[in-house]
């Protein structure tokens, strides 16, 4: 595998230029080969050129040692093997630099070129060096193998470790792109695992969020309720009994429906949970498990559907839900303009939440105030308003009722996630208004 910058730094293991040890040795091993093949075939080369057999050597071991440089420097040891090929010595140096030309990574027209000079040198020499032979009287061949005899040694020399090298080369190349694409779609895994990982997050925070304002849209308004029917309760407990037992069925219906509510939510997170796994032992992860892995987690990002058990309240149920505000003392006015027909679940959920929660800040905030709720049926969408006026006495607005200041952040919430538009604020006879509207089609 190809490295760069630090990581190549590190996946040296050899001196100089060589990445590994064994390379190195290898080198030096072909080296000194090399070098005792051309210092011996110096005595004849020094023989042949009339001077000192301590030169020949010298040249020979001095030229048949660069094939050390092979692969730093592959085109200078082949250029110095056909240089010494007039000498009748490099054979080793001049098979081995033509294999580690070949397959180096050089352009194809300069091994072509380079290829061809070792070629037509050694096709000459075998010539000269034949003919010379028949004229001492080594070789007693015909003239006409002569020829034949050149080309088959210069093609036995120079075609061989050419093919081979470019084989070689191909090939290491072809599994260096190989080990980088499976490098890449392996951190390309990764991160689409990390990130799935995060949707996943994403998902289990934004399923918190709902599950904590569904929590308080039914803790919120059936214990304001029972704290309204409770107070009253205590007012009329000893002046008129008739009332007081009234109060406390509808206090106990209140805490009925809001236990059934909540078993009905605990329901679907128990549901929900699956038992833990233990931890699997620490093992490589092969690139196939990186993929799964992102699967699952891919999987995990997407919220679990919510069995029937759990199905939110609709728009049909919100005459009883105004019927028991009216039950605690609040004076409201329900009216519905348009035709009535189906929505989908969550947005019929979403429209009786906001007037849901908007009649519990009435009875937190406002209590005995006069209270207008409104519903349109339109085209494409459906709209709603409570707003409640002043309460009839300054003293007695605030019924006692504690308020963690989540209420209209979760109203808001629900519009939005629907794509509609929400509005709430105080209006200029002193009371509060709360209006939403949202797209018909929401959900579908």
């Amino acid at each position: 595998m190809t490295t760069t910058g630090d990581s190549e730094t590190a996946a040296r293991t050899g001196p100089w230029w060589w990445e590994r040890r064994r390379s190195a040795v290898l080198d030096v091993g072909l080296a000194l080969a090399s070098a005792a093949e051309c210092g011996t075939e110096g005595v004849q080369f020094a023989e042949d050129a009339g001077i000192q057999p301590a030169v020949g050597v010298a040249f020979g071991v001095l030229a048949g040692s660069c094939l050390v440089l092979r692969r730093r420097w592959p085109i200078a040891v082949v250029l110095i093997s056909v240089a010494i090929t007039p000498a009748r010595m490099g054979v080793l140096m001049t098979i081995v630099g033509l294999y580690t030309l070949a397959a180096s990574e050089l352009p194809r027209r300069i091994i072509g070129a380079l290829a061809g000079m070792s070629l037509a040198g050694t096709l000459i020499v075998a010539l000269v060096r034949a003919n010379q032979d028949m004229a001492n009287g080594d070789l007693t061949i015909g003239e006409g193998f002569i020829p034949f005899i050149a080309i088959t040694t210069s093609l036995g020399v120079t075609a061989p470790p050419v093919l081979l090298g470019l084989y070689v080369g191909q090939r290491r190349r072809l599994m260096e792109s190989l080990r980088e694409r499976a490098d890449s779609l392996e951190r390309e895994l990764q991160l689409l695992a990390e990130r799935a990982e995060e949707r996943a997050e994403w998902a289990r925070g934004e399923e918190r969020t709902r599950i904590a304002r569904d929590m308080h849209d039914v803790v919120a308004h059936r214990v304001s309720l029972m704290v309204v029917h409770a107070a009253a309760l205590q007012a009329v407990a000893r002046k008129d009994p008739e009332k007081a037992v009234k109060n406390a069925a509808l206090v106990g219906d209140m805490g009925r429906q809001a236990l059934t509510e909540l078993r009905q939510m605990l329901g679907v997170l128990r549901a929900d949970e699956s038992p833990p796994k233990p931890a699997p032992a620490p093992v490589p992860v092969p690139l196939a498990a990186v993929g799964e892995a992102a699967d699952r987690a891919a999987s995990r990002a997407r919220p679990p559907a919510e069995p029937d058990l759990a199905e939110g309240p609709c728009l049909a149920e919100l005459d009883e839900l105004v019927d028991q505000s009216r039950a605690a003392g609040m004076a409201v006015d329900l009216s519905v303009e348009g035709d009535t027909r189906e929505y989908a679940a969550d947005v019929e959920e979403t429209a009786y939440r906001v007037v849901q929660e908007a009649l519990t800040n009435v009875h937190k905030h406002a209590a005995g105030a006069k209270t207008y709720v409104r519903l349109a049926h339109r085209d494409a969408e459906i709209a709603m308003q409570v707003e409640n006026g002043p309460p009839p006495e300054a003293g007695g607005a605030d019924a006692g009722l504690p308020s963690g200041g989540n209420g209209l952040v979760g109203m808001k919430e629900r519009v939005t996630a629907l794509g509609g538009v929400f509005v709430s604020g105080p209006t200029d006879a002193g009371g509060f208004r709360v209006s939403a509207v949202l797209p018909a089609a929401a959900g579908q």
